[in-house]
């Protein structure tokens, strides 16, 4: 250790003599330097925060002492005032957040004490500290409302009305806000069952439950009914005077038993509503058509737009006019494409995806100069539809040019960063979790040349995932490089050579999978930079022949490697060697990747707009950008994302004899 130590001091003496490169690389010296001299001290921190978790505070009392000086001194301060802050002076709290103004521990101790004070509706001391919070979550903003509403504010219920729909699962502190609608007469009958109805899409039936409190008692159903609809609505569908017509309870309680229906099979709610739709009013049927028809279009069932026209004018969730959007585009239904996007209300429309499937749609129907004029908007942001957008443009892929080198004094302005050096400390101690908790919110105001800084930093301490995420948030300078590393390249590139893979399709993969942190673990439990399931691990490594192996060796590089790629040709060979299908495949699994395909040839950039599962279908937009941004980074020429999404083939082309993959 003294050895080590000695020679990270030479390099410290260098800096007084040479240049940027020598600094640059002497900083994994520094970071060492700074771990040997910091062993004793991080036992210590270890031991407050399990003091916390105990809630010995005289042990964290003496422990805190001692860290006088320490990069976490913040955070056991911090500690020390969360164990009591029921009873702390207002002055002590005051000092800390002034003491590490704009810190993420203010903004956590800030936090906390605002909910204590909005729970004991203290307004006033509420009201100082309130604006000064940064970025305050859904609990506080009630808080907030509620103090205004305290102050005879009127206003504040037109800012509550637009909480009514969207707010499906409230915290405690935005009930008093919701009921004051009802109170104030802002909310009727009707909005009461479109809140039931959007609760019951989001599958929220709790919430649900509680929101029928707010009915009028003559439609407001016992909760025995309601759970039957809940949870054996065809029983109790059939249970049911053969009239709804005359009670506005049942006819709601029977549109959502169809969509409770819908759920588990979209085509039997199609039977059921068919049989009780003439005593609906067109506004419960409509809803209920969409409920079918949205459930179908994430099944790929071909009568989903059918279903869906059924809705007539009924306004549709969001969640809902996407997949009317999706089931259209498998249809090759550019009209419906263009009449739902144009429906849907700014804020989504505004969204990269249905700027650019509304411009496809446009172009579509010959209206050229209007869908260029949209792929304009998305073109250029380094995504999915960006990507997209530059190629209907005729613009070919590439990396923008790389910002100026870095300076000394640009680089150790940012390492002296507090902020920076906590996260760096919390990495250290391997608390990864609020790591990432403090370098996201360090980097909130930083300039691009800061964020350049930040990410050479956590790149050289080998904190790829960080370094990633500060490149990432460059507005003008870039530097692609960092944005898309590619660490391991001497292992990487030969293991993918070896299974005869695009290596710039395996770092898109694994950029999307562990962000190149070797030890990541899902909750799932995927391990390793290529987020390998065990079982999984253990059917390649049975099929490869590697003998002893055994669950811990998942996390070793080059064993996560060789089983990590070798799975992947495994995959892109069941399935026509198309990047899409496999990419599909390695998040979700190569039978539903088989089972989204369609009857007949389907454009892949439609296949993966029409993933059903959102993680998936981010995930598979997500690595194949990532594969064109490092193929140019590797080849150095423009790329086509196009070229690479292709067409994917239909599923009579499948092999029955196809191996299964787990």
């Amino acid at each position: 250790m003294w050895y080590a130590e000695s020679q990270c001091l030479q390099g410290l003496q260098l800096i007084m003599k040479f240049r940027l490169a020598v600094f640059l690389l002497t900083i994994p010296c520094l970071m060492a330097h700074a771990a040997i001299g910091a062993v004793t001290g991080d036992d210590r921190f270890l031991a407050a925060r399990d003091a916390v978790r105990t809630g010995d505070r005289a042990k964290l009392e003496r422990i805190a002492f001692e860290l006088q000086g320490h990069e976490l001194q913040a955070y056991v301060e911090y500690w020390q005032l969360l164990l009591d802050l029921n009873n702390t002076d207002p002055a002590t709290i005051k000092a800390f957040l002034s003491r590490y103004d704009k810190s993420y521990v203010a903004e956590k101790l800030r936090s906390d004490w605002l909910k204590q004070l909005g729970r004991k509706q203290q307004w006033a001391q509420f009201d100082a500290e309130f604006p000064l919070l940064g970025q305050p979550d859904q609990e506080l903003s009630c808080f907030a409302l509620q103090s205004r509403q305290a102050r005879g504010d009127a206003s504040m219920l037109d800012e509550a009305m637009s909480l009514w729909l969207t707010l499906i699962e409230p915290p405690e502190s935005c009930y008093p806000i919701l009921e004051a609608l009802i109170l104030e007469k802002r909310v009727l009958a009707d909005q009461v069952w479109a809140r039931v109805r959007r609760q019951f899409e989001a599958n929220k039936t709790a919430a649900a439950r509680y929101s029928m409190n707010y009915l009028p008692p003559s439609q407001t159903p016992d909760a025995r009914v309601v759970a039957a609809v809940i949870d054996t609505p065809i029983p109790w569908l059939a249970k049911q005077p053969t009239s709804l017509a005359g009670s506005r309870m049942n006819r709601e309680l029977a549109a959502l038993a169809i969509s409770r229906i819908a759920r588990n099979d979209p085509r039997m709610a199609s039977e059921q509503l068919m049989r009780i739709e003439s005593q609906l009013q067109a506004g419960e049927k409509g809803w209920a058509w969409s409920q079918i028809g949205w459930q179908a279009a994430q099944r790929h069932l071909p009568e989903a737009l059918e279903w869906f026209r059924k809705t007539g004018d009924v306004a549709l969730s969001d969640e809902v006019a996407q997949w009317k959007v999706r089931a259209a585009l498998r249809a090759k239904d550019w009209g419906t494409v263009r009449s739902t996007i144009e429906r849907m209300p700014p804020a989504l429309a505004a969204q990269p995806a249905w700027v650019y499937w509304l411009g496809r749609a446009y172009r579509a129907g010959g209206r050229i100069e209007e869908a260029n004029t949209l792929f304009a908007k998305i073109a250029g942001q380094p995504n999915f539809y960006g990507n997209l957008a530059d190629e209907e443009l005729g613009r070919a892929i590439m990396t923008p040019p790389r910002a100026a080198a870095l300076t000394r004094e640009e680089v150790s302005q940012v390492a002296a960063n507090p902020g920076v050096q906590r996260a760096l400390a919390l990495y250290r101690v391997n608390l990864r979790t609020e790591g990432v908790k403090e370098w996201n919110w360090t980097l909130r105001d930083m300039s691009d040349r800061e964020l350049l800084a930040a990410s050479d930093i956590a790149q050289r301490a080998g904190i790829y995932d960080r370094a990633i995420a500060a490149a990432d948030r460059t507005r003008d300078e870039h530097d692609y490089s960092l944005r898309y590393l590619s660490p391991f390249s001497d292992q990487v590139r030969p293991a993918a050579k070896s299974q005869s893979l695009d290596d710039a399709w395996v770092y898109g993969l694994m950029r999307q999978e562990s962000r190149f942190v070797t030890n990541a673990k899902s909750s799932a439990g995927a391990s390793g930079l290529m987020q390998l399931m065990p079982a999984t691990a253990k059917w390649v490594a049975r099929k490869i022949g590697l003998k002893d192996f055994h669950q811990g060796q998942v996390n070793d590089t080059e064993t996560n490697l060789l089983l990590g790629t070798t799975y992947m040709r495994l995959v892109m060979e069941s399935l026509d060697n198309h990047p899409v299908l496999a990419s599909a495949a390695y998040n979700a699994g190569p039978g539903r990747a088989r089972k989204w395909r369609a009857d007949g040839p389907l454009e892949g950039a439609i296949y993966a707009e029409t993933i059903p599962f959102n993680e998936t279908r981010d995930y598979v937009k997500k690595v194949m950008s990532n594969s064109v941004y490092y193929s140019a980074l590797f080849d150095g020429k423009p790329q086509s994302i196009k070229s690479r999404l292709g067409v994917i083939g239909p599923r009579s082309s499948v092999d029955p004899k196809a191996e299964e993959l787990p």
